[in-house]
């Protein structure tokens, strides 16, 4: 990929010059976080939590936001707009092509993501007391898939969709839904069979293999291998799919 360098350099400033990416991408998790933190109840150790405190149970939901929120959001409604707007196609015609644009954008948005979880989980432990995770190696294998597997749910919307605008669209209609069976609305609380159909999703089992990091453990097989499916079987379905026109 020819001029990838440069190309990440101009995709990074057009990133923070997009307001609407640093509310959504890079300042809405750390917000929650500090909002959620700040509630004198989500600071209480519960019973029912086994001694752990609500904010406790939410580090790992919230890095699970941010990954989410760059995936489904930023990332297919980028590469949808340089579509639509024919930019994909007139790199074809150039040394540089336009797999280096989408180079680019993964990069950029990958270093995105990094950023906002190494500030999550900072934040959280010198704010709010939020022991960091555990399992530093299950952690960062957790992340990697994580990553994979939502960036491919992002990639095939990216392929689908004919405008930026109905990228976003289609990520909000996955953005959403995801976070609910991740159960970032009821975390700790979240009822049987919707926690049931979040193990089968990959930010579901993101969150899930989160939780045991931060606890200490090595993540359970399942969640690390839904997520591993996602990022397999959906990087293969958005190379199919995907058109520079």
């Amino acid at each position: 990929m020819r001029g990838l360098p440069k190309l990440a350099a101009v995709e990074a400033k057009l990133f923070l010059r997009e307001g609407t990416t640093l509310v959504v991408g890079l300042a809405l998790p750390i917000v929650l976080l500090v909002v959620f933190g700040s509630v004198p109840a989500m600071r209480q150790a519960l019973p029912e939590l086994g001694g752990s405190r609500i904010i406790d149970v939410y580090a790992p939901i919230l890095v699970g936001l941010a990954v989410a929120s760059l995936s489904l959001t930023v990332l297919p409604t980028g590469l949808a707009t340089y579509r639509d707007k024919g930019v994909l196609r007139r790199l074809a015609t150039t040394p540089v092509g336009p797999g280096s644009l989408l180079g680019a954008q993964l990069v950029v948005n990958l270093v995105a993501t990094l950023l906002v979880v190494a500030l999550l989980v900072g934040v959280a432990a010198i704010a709010f007391g939020v022991l960091p995770p555990r399992q530093v190696i299950g952690f960062a294998l957790t992340l990697v898939l994580l990553v994979g597997s939502m960036f491919g749910v992002g990639l095939v919307i990216a392929a689908v969709a004919p405008t930026g605008r109905a990228a976003n669209g289609i990520g909000m209609l996955c953005y959403f839904p995801m976070l609910f069976v991740a159960g970032l609305w009821t975390p700790g609380s979240t009822p049987d069979v919707v926690a049931r159909i979040g193990e089968f999703t990959p930010l579901g089992a993101g969150v899930d293999a989160l939780h045991s990091t931060w606890a200490g453990a090595w993540p359970a097989p399942l969640p690390l291998l839904v997520m591993a499916a996602y990022a397999v079987g959906l990087g293969v379905l958005a190379a199919r799919l995907f058109r520079w026109e």
